[in-house]
């Protein structure tokens, strides 16, 4: 399903044209990666994504009712806590107020927050404040997450988190998109890469590797009978599944919707 899409986009400050004629779309499930030069505009695409810019020319369209957003600067100059701004966030997006606190709770635990929740948002460090602008884009699951350079200030332990976290959005049927200027980061996480240069989306691919998912398994499922699946293997009490990159969101979607826990996503050449 096509969650959102820029039709033959322009974009425009006074006479200077920052995007020409872009053409891209996101579908549910998958992980698009925008890479580019500084300047190549990047940022603006993202912007216009989710709503925070208006194309001079051209159309966007989105599906999403629910978008999630990280951007490049990401202000943390607040008395609240942590867990306070997270919380209030969680209830302007319609969660209640336990439903938010857990949430938010959950988030900073698994990005590990230095400090814990109850560290008051001024006193962040660029990277624990960039840990909190990942928990509020995820609050109340998005159906369409954009990130502009996500892992920027992240430390290493939070990187891999951030990974897992992006892989089991778009595992539950979101569109993710992200900017990032680490080749390897956008290997082992996209499934598609789109470039910009000037302005103009120049290429677009498809990742070339197969994905090695391993579960832990809830009711049962028959892998045979799933088109995509490569290879099944069971051992120790889990079940490792092998399929193409880029197709392996259906089945992380059907093992989640059996009870099953997703432990590890690994891309192999």
């Amino acid at each position: 399903m096509e969650v959102a899409r820029l039709r033959k986009v322009s974009k425009r400050y006074g006479r200077r044209e920052i995007l020409t004629d872009v053409d891209l779309h996101l579908n549910a499930g998958e992980l698009v990666a925008l890479i580019g030069a500084n300047g190549s505009g990047k940022s603006t695409v993202l912007r216009l994504l989710v709503g925070l810019s208006q194309p001079s020319a051209g159309s966007v369209e989105r599906a999403a009712r629910i978008v999630g957003y990280v951007p490049d600067v990401f202000a943390s100059h607040d008395r609240l806590s942590a867990s306070a701004y997270l919380t209030h966030l969680g209830r302007i997006r319609g969660l209640g107020t336990r439903t938010a606190h857990d949430r938010a709770h959950e988030l900073l635990e698994r990005l590990a927050l230095s400090g814990g929740a109850g560290t008051p948002m001024r006193k962040l460090s660029k990277g624990n404040a960039q840990k909190v602008a990942l928990a509020q884009a995820l609050l109340a699951p998005p159906q369409l997450l954009v990130l502009d350079e996500p892992w920027s200030g992240l430390d290493v332990n939070a990187h891999s988190t951030l990974r897992e976290l992006l892989t089991e959005t778009a595992a539950q049927g979101a569109a993710v998109a992200f900017t990032e200027h680490s080749a390897e980061t956008v290997r082992t996480t996209a499934t598609r890469v789109c470039e910009l240069d000037h302005g103009r989306l120049t290429t677009t691919s498809e990742q070339l590797s197969i994905t090695e998912v391993s579960l832990i398994p809830g009711a049962d499922i028959d892998w045979s009978e799933h088109p995509d699946i490569i290879d099944v293997r069971r051992q120790n009490g889990h079940v490792t599944l092998t399929l193409p990159t880029g197709r392996h969101d259906a089945a992380l979607l059907t093992a989640l919707n059996h009870g099953w826990s997703v432990t590890t996503v690994r891309r192999v050449p």
